[in-house]
C-alpha cells in the first residue's frame, strides 16, 4: 500500500502541474489552435486524474465518466479542427 500512495502522489503532482500549465496556455495562447491543443491536454490530464483516483480507490464506477469525457473531448477537437481547416477548394463541402 505505501508504494501505491507514493505513485498516486507523484501522479497527482504531475497532473496538477500539467493542468496549471495548460490553463496558462489557454489564457495566454496567441491563437485559437494553441488554446484548442491546451484544452485537449487539460482534458487528458483530467481523464488521467480520474483514472488515478479510480485505481487508488479500486472503484469502477468512474468508467462511464471517463468514456463520456473522452468522447466529448474528441468531438470538440474534431469540430474545431474542421472549423479551422483552410478552405482552399469547395469540393465536398456544404455550401452555406
Amino acid at each position: 500500500r505505501p508504494l501505491m500512495s507514493t505513485v498516486a502522489i507523484v501522479c497527482a503532482v504531475l497532473l496538477s502541474l500539467t493542468g496549471l500549465l495548460c490553463l496558462f496556455r489557454i489564457v495566454r495562447g496567441p491563437t485559437m489552435l494553441d488554446r484548442t491543443v491546451a484544452t485537449d491536454v487539460f482534458v487528458a490530464a483530467c481523464i488521467g486524474a480520474i483514472g488515478v483516483d479510480a485505481a487508488v480507490n479500486e472503484s469502477d464506477t468512474s468508467l462511464p465518466i471517463l468514456v463520456a469525457l473522452s468522447l466529448v473531448a474528441f468531438l470538440g477537437s474534431v469540430s474545431i479542427a474542421r472549423y479551422a481547416a483552410p478552405d482552399t477548394d469547395r469540393k465536398g463541402r456544404v455550401e452555406e
